[in-house]
């Protein structure tokens, strides 16, 4: 049996302290392929994650979306039998346990799941990881979610793994702070085989971009919300 090829996208922003502990955990004997997508970063994020062995993509343009669309363009413009079997996401501060891995790609390997997310929720989450607004941004997405497509999820964590003809199915489009809400309404839409598997989630190196600030947390609150609207 042909064994899945498995490349791993991760946005990074000013991620400089992180990158490294990031990609020193990932189990190198499942992933072929590190791609690292350099977001406007203004530190050395590309230098240290050039020297951890990972494939370093920049994007000027900034934003979440932005940074994983660069990583799926990469993928896409390789010669068909190179592109991958599995894209797994997962972030660059160091707050998703990238050993993990294998657990994301077990259903899809061996139960023939479309998509699997990793739940924060479902897991084991230390003190302070996400803030109260997080949780309940999280908690009212994914009910939403289920009231309008019967979909069950719990979480919209960052780290998760999907077949890559899938992925292109979805048409990814958000650039920002609805990436990870438009991923799962989409599937949702299109009746794909999803599960969720729990993990372990930690607070992050660093200060948030997005939950460090009021600002940050209004504005992902309002386009999560927004992008699930807006695919009904």
């Amino acid at each position: 049996m042909k064994q899945a090829v498995i490349d791993v996208i991760i946005p990074a922003y000013n991620e400089e302290t992180s990158i490294g502990l990031v990609l020193r955990d990932l189990p190198a004997n499942y992933v072929r392929e590190a791609l690292v997508c350099n977001n406007a970063s203004t530190d050395s994020t590309a230098v240290v994650a050039k020297e951890a062995g990972a494939t370093v993509l920049d994007q000027p343009q900034k934003g979440y979306g932005s940074a994983c669309l660069k990583g799926i363009e990469y993928l896409v413009n390789k010669p068909a039998n190179e592109q991958p079997d599995i894209v797994v996401f997962l972030d660059g501060d160091y707050s998703d346990y990238p050993e993990e891995l294998p657990n994301l790609i077990k259903p899809i390997l061996e139960e023939g799941y479309d998509m699997v997310i990793g739940s924060r929720a479902l897991g084991d989450m230390q003190k302070g990881a996400m803030m109260p607004q997080q949780i309940f941004g999280n908690w009212l997405a994914t009910t939403l979610i289920r009231l309008f497509y019967n979909y069950e999820f719990t979480d919209l964590g960052p780290f998760r793994a999907i077949r890559f003809e899938r992925l292109l199915e979805l048409q990814m489009e958000d650039p920002d702070f609805g990436w990870t809400v438009e991923m799962q309404v989409k599937a949702a839409k299109m009746k794909f085989k999803c599960m969720e598997v729990p993990v372990r989630y930690r607070r992050r190196v660093g200060v948030s971009k997005v939950s460090g600030t009021i600002r940050g947390t209004i504005l992902a609150g309002h386009k999560i919300l927004w992008t699930i609207f807006k695919l009904i």
